[in-house]
């Protein structure tokens, strides 16, 4: 099977599990959406109280919220981030792949790797992006219509200091009570980060008319400029030579 027939398929098996209930009203559409819905507003949350001191030369985060393409369009978008990819973390290098990370057996969840100038945009700014606009920290088992541990919620720090703002931050939330539910995020030390397939980099941006993209990943940028107006970047940085 080629990549683009891997595409196809996971497009048209994710948009099938939508269980889209659609019902005219005045000459519309409304959909009901198991998951998350484009309709659902992102929450703000406070700024984390510890983060990390502005350091010299460049720096990365590795995090997951779901399917990847979204949260990759979401960090594209931040200003001082110089690059987002999307990829793997969390099971070995032999099994980061797509096609083996989709049956939810390999450890690996859909992460991007983030490099980012910390003069123009902390790790907890980032942070507080990732919780607020870019994923629901309080879902278990997956994010919207995509279910299984490659969906879940993690972060993956790459120092022991990028661990302990990620921990205090978690614990901050949770008890200023933010959220209704406790944040389900998982902080997974000493996990590689591999990089996917050519096809699946800058996805929202290459295909902006596909059902998914604009049900479910679409709206999280235009939430990301209403919360962080200061941050946002109308062009985004995109991963060079990525297939359209």
């Amino acid at each position: 099977m080629s990549d683009k027939q891997k595409q196809r398929g996971r497009t048209w098996s994710v948009f099938t599990r939508l269980v889209v209930a659609a019902t005219m009203v005045g000459g519309g559409l409304t959909f009901a959406l198991d998951g998350q819905s484009a309709a659902q507003e992102a929450k703000p949350v406070p700024k984390a109280l510890h983060d990390i001191a502005s350091a010299e030369g460049r720096q990365t985060a590795v995090l997951a919220g779901g399917c990847f393409w979204g949260v990759q369009a979401v960090f594209q978008h931040v200003a001082g981030v110089t690059g987002v990819t999307s990829g793997y973390a969390g099971g070995s290098a032999g099994t980061a792949t797509y096609e083996q990370t989709e049956t939810g057996t390999t450890g690996h969840a859909e992460a991007v790797e983030i490099t980012f100038d910390p003069k123009q945009v902390s790790y907890g700014k980032l942070l507080e992006i990732y919780f607020s606009v870019a994923h629901d920290p309080t879902q278990l088992g997956g994010q919207g219509p995509d279910s299984g541990p490659q969906y879940r919620s993690a972060i993956f720090p790459r120092n022991d200091e990028q661990a302990k703002v990620a921990a205090d931050y978690i614990a901050q939330l949770n008890a200023a009570n933010v959220f209704a539910r406790s944040i389900a995020t998982t902080i997974e030390p000493g996990k590689a980060f591999y990089q996917a397939e050519a096809y699946h980099q800058n996805y929202v941006y290459n295909n902006p008319g596909q059902p998914y993209v604009v049900i479910y990943e679409q709206p999280k940028i235009g939430a990301l400029h209403r919360l962080f107006p200061g941050l946002f970047r109308e062009k985004p940085v995109l991963v060079a030579d990525s297939a359209a």
